[in-house]
This record gives C-alpha cells, sequence and structure tokens, in this order.
C-alpha cells in the first residue's frame, strides 16, 4: 500500500488526466457536430418550379394586400395534412391532384390565389 507521500504525488497526476480526458472529450464533440454540419454542396437545390406563362404571378405584398382586404381567394393546393400543420386563415384546401374536379366550387370572377 503506498504511504502518504506518494499519494500526495500522485493526486496532481490523476487531476491532469482527468482535465485532459475532459478536454479532449469537449474538443471531440465539438469537432463532431462540426463535421456533421452540412457543407454547401451536400445542400439539395430546390427542384424548379413548372413554368407557366398564361398565369400571372402574384408578389407577396399584393398577396398579403389583398388577403387584408378579402379581395382574393386564397386557395392552398398541398396536401390535407401540410393545410392541417398550418395554412392562410380561410384559405380554402383543393389538393394539386385533385383540383380539376374541384374547379367548379371557385367563382372565375374572383381573384384565385393558389399556393
Amino acid at each position: 500500500m503506498p504511504d502518504r507521500s506518494q499519494r500526495n504525488r500522485l493526486v496532481p497526476f490523476l487531476m491532469m488526466v482527468v482535465g485532459a480526458a475532459l478536454i479532449l472529450g469537449v474538443g471531440g464533440w465539438y469537432l463532431g457536430t462540426y463535421l456533421r454540419q452540412p457543407s454547401a454542396s451536400s445542400v439539395v437545390a430546390p427542384q424548379e418550379e413548372e413554368n407557366y406563362p398564361q398565369i400571372a404571378r402574384v408578389s407577396l405584398s399584393d398577396a398579403k394586400a389583398a388577403f387584408d382586404d378579402g379581395s382574393a381567394v386564397f386557395v392552398d393546393v398541398r396536401d390535407a395534412a401540410a393545410y392541417n400543420q398550418n395554412h392562410i386563415p380561410g384559405a380554402l384546401s383543393i389538393p394539386l391532384a385533385e383540383i380539376a374536379d374541384h374547379t367548379n366550387e371557385l367563382d372565375t370572377d374572383d381573384w384565385i390565389i393558389t399556393y
């Protein structure tokens, strides 16, 4: 069994080992977190939108003004799950796959904004 003087010399050594292990652990964790972040080359570009030149595009400010004064009907063409998760208050839910079956529900004299 080590005597008291040997134990007193061992304490600083053990404290350095524990401190070094903590520093290496935190450094490894930080490095691992940094390396898991997606790089610019791994980010997937959004798919290009289909171009419908016969349909006018609406700016966000014009759409917001139409919403505020109630001059447009908003139609959410996402699936029902996305609509239920979040949608513009008062927007109609007509999924894009079903829009041909529901066009008779819309008044063609109204300004219809789809999103």
